[in-house]
């Protein structure tokens, strides 16, 4: 097990139990080791480097909105490394990055497991519904439908920077939320 697993698992626990200062030290860790690994895979798939930054936001979304999945007993890094797999090869994919990248070199994390537990829909839909309209919309675009940030913007009639801010709003909203049920 790698010291930042260790770290991020150590700071996952303290969030679940209502942390919030040891989340967001969890979430900048995970990206910051992200950030590289997802690059190298879009690049290497023929897409702008700039795409990694919106790729490492959706990885973030889904840790995020499946948190609850993981299994405080057990090393965090394998389920952030299947999610990020996912997720990477997800946006590749929407992208349309080149066909026959090897799995390995989409994010060199840690092994994923086997399987990856799923998010409970009820839960998700319940906490949708409690967000303002403009942030329900924003996380559902870019979370739930997977869209790019461009896309969504487009099909919402906004600027990427205001759907960003509803994004960024609608999450935090959303680990309150989390939070107080804890």
């Amino acid at each position: 097990m790698s010291k930042d697993d260790d770290d991020w698992s150590r700071l996952m626990r303290l969030a679940m139990a209502g942390d919030g200062a040891a989340y967001d030290r969890c979430l900048r860790s995970m990206a910051s080791r992200l950030r590289s690994g997802v690059r190298r895979a879009v690049t290497r798939a023929g897409l702008a480097a700039s795409d990694a930054e919106d790729v490492v936001q959706e990885i973030l979304l889904a840790v995020h909105l499946k948190r609850h999945t993981w299994d405080a007993a057990r090393p965090i890094g394998p389920w952030l490394s299947a999610i990020a797999r996912h997720k990477t090869i997800d946006a590749l994919r929407r992208r349309g990055g080149r066909a026959g990248v090897p799995l390995d070199d989409i994010v060199d994390i840690l092994p994923a497991p086997a399987e990856e537990p799923a998010i409970r829909e009820t839960e998700l839909v319940r906490a949708l519904e409690r967000l303002p309209a403009g942030e329900r919309a924003a996380v559902t675009a870019i979370a739930v439908d997977g869209a790019s940030f461009s896309e969504a913007a487009s099909r919402l009639g906004t600027s990427e920077g205001a759907l960003r801010v509803a994004l960024h709003r609608g999450l935090a909203r959303l680990s309150r939320t989390a939070q107080e049920r804890t």
